[in-house]
């Protein structure tokens, strides 16, 4: 037990206006607040600040100008850069000139529909700067998606590249951004385009501006001051109806809880490497590439590649060494990918991992499995986490900073400091210690969580309706005796086997435990006489299961582990699963594949070829090829 983390924890809940109010401490203020949570305004309503300010300025203001704040690595176009905070500052404040000269002001909405090139951050912090909130759209979403959140967001601008790269491939944006303004009701006064030496976009005259051109021709601007409660940024989330949802973080809560969470949560220090390999389109970039890091005066490192492929296997360790990364962050998905096609950890052994202290992981539950093996073959902490793009930062995790170590593969971890968990039945009461039910969060939430959803109240409160004085986050899971949480999937994921509520996360991670399974999906699909069956599909590992019947073992597996009601009976062996290119597993997809309904592909699909090669296998289900892109 980490003597540190109990106290802290218990502070934390003990009087949390006492607890955040400290821990904005570490926040550069405008005018400090005096007051923690308001009842219908959110976290430290009467304090003022600036983002960019807490990211950029003041770093530069203590002395540190000439510590390198990011690092652009690109194995897909071969470059890599380097820029201080004097250099980054210069940058920043030069975007947000350029924003300026076109009209955009405090309040005004951009968006940013851009590859991970340092001009995508350089822009996300000058919107910061002048008090323009900004709604990152991950580069290549469909255009009508694209379209979408325009019409929603309503910006007066919108960023964009020429191109992105995607493993080996070039995709122009251009093409999609025209196609998007020509089907949005909302017209944008610009488009800002940045040339890239890949693909040189056509301009549409009058509307389209060169990002160069504008940039060279703009003077620095200042900090702006902004309500700790104004919005910093919408970031849109899958919605059930088909609708995006605009997820809205507040700049205050946000600044103190990515500042507290760098230091107690991952352990990161001033002056250190720190690496989220995601995406800016998505959460985790958000918080922990852009933000995070820089306010909590860390080094960030903006990866443009992909974890195989770019050009192998080694590619994050090759990283990691040649930067020294000092902490790490990635998906599950990323590391099956990895063991995959290097199960015997060779360029880990080769490479080296340098001064990297720890690695976490989040976006997808990680299976028991591939924790154990990076464990073993980077002799390092690897620490499970979870939250949503709705909390904006970790709900629970192993807190590093904390001095604790405690962990248990197939565990999130325990709940971070401020989160009080409580896992339900369907009938509102809490369920028995290592039962599973709802997972929900008692409010308020702490800091840095969304406050609402753009132009959509209603939506914002359904979240809690369901369970009174509660967040219901959507998933399902347990709490063991020892207080660790096991987030298993969302409650969609629950499927009832004759009369047997079974969690298809449970038997995925029974699955993926099978030496010659690289990564895996449980599924529910519908049966006549037992109401729902699990299906399952599994991906061999290189060189693996040639000389074995693959499926019977998994079934007998199964069966062992978890007896004949899982009544698994079926596994396909494919040669991929469909993806997000965030990495998650199109389960639902897969589900409405394996009952026979139209399948609808989000715009964000990584690999279509896998979905099809899937409905090839579960009987030729045909598929519109105009819902799947590529």
């Amino acid at each position: 037990m980490s003597r540190i983390y109990e106290q802290t924890y218990a502070e934390s809940l003990t009087d949390p206006d006492a607890f955040w109010l400290k821990a904005a401490e570490a926040i550069d203020w405008i005018e400090a607040p005096q007051t923690g949570w308001s009842e219908g305004k959110g976290w430290f309503a009467d304090g003022k600040l600036n983002s960019c300010y807490n990211a950029v300025d003041r770093h530069v203001v203590a002395g540190r100008g000439d510590a390198t704040a990011v690092i652009h690595e690109s194995p897909v176009t071969g470059t890599r850069q380097r820029f201080s905070f004097d250099e980054l500052l210069d940058a920043v404040a030069r975007t947000a000139g350029m924003l300026a000269a076109l009209g955009v002001g405090k309040g005004d909405r951009v968006v940013i529909y851009m590859p991970m090139v340092p001009e995508t951050l350089f822009a996300m912090l000058a919107c910061a700067r002048i008090g323009a909130v900004h709604s990152v759209v991950f580069g290549g979403f469909a255009a009508p998606e694209l379209a979408k959140r325009i019409d929603d967001a309503a910006p007066k601008l919108l960023l964009t590249a020429s191109c992105g790269i995607e493993g080996g491939r070039i995709i122009p944006y251009k093409p999609l951004v025209d196609e998007a303004l020509d089907l949005a009701q909302h017209g944008v006064d610009h488009v800002v385009l940045l040339q890239r030496g890949q693909v040189e976009a056509p301009m549409r005259g009058g509307r389209d501006l060169d990002w160069a051109e504008r940039v060279a021709e703009a003077g620095p601007v200042p900090c702006v001051s902004v309500d700790a409660t104004d919005p910093l940024y919408i970031l849109y989330t899958s919605g059930t109806t088909g609708m995006p949802k605009g997820v809205v973080r507040q700049n205050g809560g946000h600044a103190v809880v990515l500042a507290w969470s760098m230091a107690h949560v991952y352990g990161a220090r001033p002056g250190e490497l720190f690496w989220a390999a995601s995406d800016v389109g998505w959460v985790v970039g958000h918080s922990y590439i852009v933000y995070g890091p820089l306010i909590a005066g860390c080094a960030t490192l903006l990866f443009e590649g992909k974890p195989v492929g770019t050009p192998d296997a080694g590619t994050f360790w090759r990283t990691i060494a040649a930067h020294e990364v000092d902490i790490f962050f990635t998906a599950p998905t990323a590391i099956r990918a990895i063991r995959k096609e290097d199960p015997d950890g060779r360029f880990i052994s080769d490479l080296g991992t340098g001064r990297l202290r720890a690695m976490f992981l989040a976006g997808e539950r990680a299976d028991p499995d591939t924790i154990l093996w990076a464990e073993r073959h980077l002799a390092l902490p690897v620490i499970d986490h979870w939250w949503q793009t709705e909390l904006g930062w970790p709900a629970a995790a192993t807190c590093l900073g904390l001095e604790d170590l405690r962990r248990l593969p197939g565990s999130a971890g325990f709940p971070v400091p401020g989160f009080r968990f409580a896992v339900l039945g369907d009938d509102g009461a809490p369920v028995d210690s290592g039962a599973s039910g709802h997972m929900t969060i008692a409010l308020p939430l702490p800091p840095g969580c969304y406050s609402s959803l753009w132009n959509n109240d209603a939506a914002y409160g359904r979240a809690f309706e369901s369970f009174p004085g509660h967040y219901e986050t959507g998933d399902a899971g347990h709490i063991d005796a020892d207080g660790l949480l096991h987030v298993m999937g969302r409650t969609d994921d629950i499927i009832n086997v004759a009369g047997h509520r079974l969690s298809t996360g449970q038997i995925e991670q029974i699955v993926a435990s099978h030496p010659a399974v690289a990564e895996c999906a449980v599924i529910g699909a519908d049966d006549a006489l037992k109401g729902m069956v699990p299906l399952a599909f599994a991906v061999v590992k290189s060189g693996a299961g040639a000389e074995i019947d693959l499926p019977r073992e998994i079934i007998a597996l199964v069966r062992q582990q978890l007896g004949p009601v899982a009544a698994l009976k079926q596994v396909l062996i494919v040669e991929a699963l469909p993806k997000t290119r965030s990495g998650k597993i199109l389960r639902a997809a897969i589900r409405r594949l394996a009952n026979g309904e139209d399948v609808g592909i989000p715009p964000t699909i990584e690999n279509p070829d896998a979905i099809r090669a899937i409905a090839a296998q579960l009987g030729g289900h045909s598929i519109p090829l105009q819902k799947l892109p590529g």
